[in-house]
């Protein structure tokens, strides 16, 4: 009975996790270079379900054993393992904003695999978004909205003295006579890296292998790949679920309560 308990807010919690994960891509739809998580139940480890008799048969070595009948599988419940990013391609939006960049994906050799520009945090670590909603610091240092610096091919800090600067498709930046080489980076498994919030990925990534293609579309803006539509779909059936648990363990709970004062006085 207790473990009814368990097993139905095991659900309820799973859920609730899964509404959260919703919820946040839908607040993220119009954040350029966004990708939608898509939370992962797993259940809880199987326990196989024995009967055990107290008849003794013999054994080989001359020991006597419970006789055991097998009954079947049990369930102990549900929990979110992990919520997975959608790495697919966004949708481009045109801005007409010099400092606005989109990094378009071309032929890639891994199927999972995805390419990001090169950022530092506020720690001087490499980072990796898709966001290209760039802007120029007081220094004239290109950076994010949130003021991480974006880093060239090199892993320098890009000066370019003002808004004024081309960038071509290869994704050269042209700014007073100089090539800037953007840092463009590439991993094979895009599913490895994590989400740190601010548009940020965490991760392994290296230079762009031979035979990857991409372009970098000045003046426009990687929209997020998030369905509003699909993604409201997905959480009326997440709250359907958590309904359906609650109802479930309200059941085990009045079961309970008449076990403890109709069944208790019996006796």
């Amino acid at each position: 009975m207790l473990r009814g308990f368990y097993t139905a807010a095991s659900g309820m919690l799973s859920q609730q996790r899964a509404q959260e994960a919703l919820s946040n891509n839908i607040a993220n739809a119009n954040t350029p270079g966004y990708k939608a998580d898509q939370p992962t139940l797993r259940a809880f480890p199987e326990m196989l379900m024995q009967q055990m008799g107290e008849k003794k048969i013999p054994t080989t070595h001359g020991l006597n054993l419970p006789v055991q009948h097998p009954i079947g599988s049990m369930n102990s419940g549900v929990y979110v393992q992990e919520d997975v990013p959608n790495f697919k391609q966004g949708d481009i939006r045109e801005t007409g904003i010099g400092t606005d960049l989109a990094l378009v994906n071309g032929q890639l050799p891994d199927e999972t695999g995805s390419l990001f520009f090169t950022v530092q945090n506020e720690d001087g670590e490499e980072r990796f978004t898709r966001n290209g909603n760039f802007t120029v610091d007081g220094e004239g240092f290109l950076t994010t909205n949130q003021g991480y610096y974006v880093l060239d091919q090199a892993g320098n800090p890009i000066q370019t003295n003002g808004m004024e600067f081309d960038v071509t498709k290869e994704g050269e930046l042209q700014v007073n006579g100089q090539t800037i080489p953007l840092g463009i980076a590439y991993t094979a498994n895009a599913n490895d890296f994590a989400k740190e919030g601010n548009g940020l990925f965490n991760g392994e990534a290296g230079a762009v292998p031979v035979g990857a293609t991409f372009s970098v579309q000045q003046g426009a803006l990687e929209r997020s790949n998030v369905n509003a539509l699909q993604s409201m779909t997905q959480m009326m059936e997440s709250y359907r679920m958590f309904e359906t648990n609650q109802r479930v363990l309200k059941a085990y709970d009045e079961s309970m309560g008449k076990a403890v004062s109709e069944i208790g006085r019996l006796g």
